[in-house]
């Protein structure tokens, strides 16, 4: 697949183009790691986890999470569940993209919401024309699956995870 830099030079995206007989690259695969699989699991059955400062006197939520405070710095931080009720912050309807799978969902609507819990999240909306879209509009977290590397496109399972995402509540 051929993309352009900031200076306008033409280039490829590593591991779009996929080899004969080999699933093309997919890019809406959460990298999993030792700090992050509670989040992931958690998502995978349908739960949105924050993180909470434990520390005297903070006790700030962020996300997306961190094995420390962004607000005081303190280490003292645990996961925790989400109501997983936002409100719209922003958002934007993309109408391109290369990158596999998004180009079969275009058009999409990226978007930032403000978690009930304070934090804000990058997401996506879904289930909702763009034209009925509102600042401050109420929205509730549904997750996607997404299969497991090597297991084609068929349902999360076997090594997938979810991602979350948003509807109109």
């Amino acid at each position: 697949m051929a993309v352009r830099d900031d200076a306008g030079r033409a280039g490829r995206v590593q591991g779009a183009a996929a080899p004969p007989g080999r699933a093309a690259a997919r890019f809406d695969r959460p990298e999993v790691d030792a700090f992050t699989r509670p989040y992931w699991a958690a998502a995978a059955e349908g739960r949105l986890l924050l993180r909470r400062c434990r520390a005297e006197g903070c006790g700030a939520v962020h996300h997306y999470p961190r094995e420390f405070c962004p607000r005081c710095w303190s280490e003292d931080v645990a996961w925790e569940p989400a109501t997983g009720r936002a409100t719209l912050y922003t958002w934007s309807v993309v109408h391109r993209n290369d990158l596999p799978p998004f180009g079969d969902r275009v058009p999409y609507v990226a978007a930032v919401v403000e978690l009930a819990e304070g934090p804000r999240m990058m997401t996506e909306v879904t289930d909702c024309a763009a034209s009925d879209l509102r600042i401050g509009m109420p929205l509730a977290v549904h997750f996607r699956p997404v299969p497991a590397a090597g297991s084609g496109d068929g349902p999360a399972g076997g090594g997938g995870c979810a991602v979350p995402v948003f509807r109109p509540a």
